[in-house]
């Protein structure tokens, strides 16, 4: 009883988790180019992705509003986008000291 009890409170919160972001994509990795409308991620899984940003993009380093001319080359990011025309347009853009090797300490890595 408590197996079926315990499945079914997880399965409730990995449902959960899936729909807190609706259909935005999350694209995590460090920077490769920055552009004046885009950027170009390697993400953990090593692979290049470039995200274009608008004029409605958000921008937050270390936890306080920025700019894209903050953001360098070499910076770990948390970028959440949403897909249109089978591109990916960035509305928020998260990035900041790290605290190891992993994307630890970005704010928006956790889902929450």
């Amino acid at each position: 009883m408590k197996q079926k009890v315990t499945a079914t409170i997880l399965l409730f919160i990995l449902s959960v988790m899936a729909f807190a972001h609706g259909k935005e994509k999350h694209v995590m990795g460090t920077v490769t180019n920055v552009s004046e409308n885009s950027i170009t991620v390697e993400t953990t899984s090593n692979k290049s992705v470039t995200v274009e940003v608008n004029d409605k993009t958000r921008f937050q380093k270390s936890g306080s509003a920025a700019t894209l001319k903050d953001l360098k080359v070499g910076d770990r990011v948390v970028v959440h986008a949403n897909v249109s025309k089978n591109k990916l347009v960035a509305n928020e853009v998260r990035f900041g000291a790290k605290k190891n090797a992993s994307l630890e300490g970005i704010e928006g890595t956790d889902h929450k």
